[in-house]
């Protein structure tokens, strides 16, 4: 008799637990959702570069983190437009075995208030560390969860360090 009660109620907390598991799921964040669907083709670097975006150097925090490599679409800077299958930079994080992996994209424009599926970018003054005029971005981690943040600009779980060697 305790046996099938424990496995009633087993049963019934794990139907539970899947339910909420798949609501967390659906209940994922859109804006990822679409950037992951718009822009998957980018998993593969040579995808990026032949569709007009070149590297800069890796980005690391002051603080800790890193943005990783940034591939970026010179047309994309220019024309102000913000697309979500057109990004204006492409994010990978060097691996120890040389490889870049697609971890986030960021959208940049220098109108604003700017805004994304409801998502405000950020406000970078002139001058800053990029050397550029005043602009407004939005990072989206799509590819790997960022603890502070699907839209933060640093994430503490990327890092540059495979570009010592290199």
């Amino acid at each position: 008799m305790t046996i099938t009660l424990w496995t009633t109620r087993f049963a019934a907390f794990a139907a539970i637990s899947i339910a909420a598991g798949a609501a967390q799921a659906h209940d994922a964040n859109p804006l990822a959702e679409k950037v992951r669907a718009a822009n998957s083709r980018f998993e593969n670097v040579a995808t990026a570069t032949a569709e007009g975006y070149a590297p800069i150097p890796c980005a690391s925090g002051i603080t800790g983190g890193a943005m990783g490599i940034h591939y970026v679409n010179g047309a994309y800077l220019k024309d102000d437009a913000v697309d979500v299958a057109k990004p204006e930079a492409v994010m990978y994080e060097p691996t120890a075995d040389g490889s870049l992996k697609l971890i986030a994209v960021e959208y940049i424009t220098s109108k604003g208030p700017a805004s994304l599926e409801g998502q405000l970018f950020n406000f970078n003054s002139a001058p800053n560390r990029y050397g550029l005029g005043p602009f407004y971005e939005l990072h989206v981690w799509a590819w790997k969860q960022n603890p502070t943040g699907a839209f933060a600009d640093m994430n503490p779980n990327v890092s540059c360090d495979a570009m010592k060697g290199m």
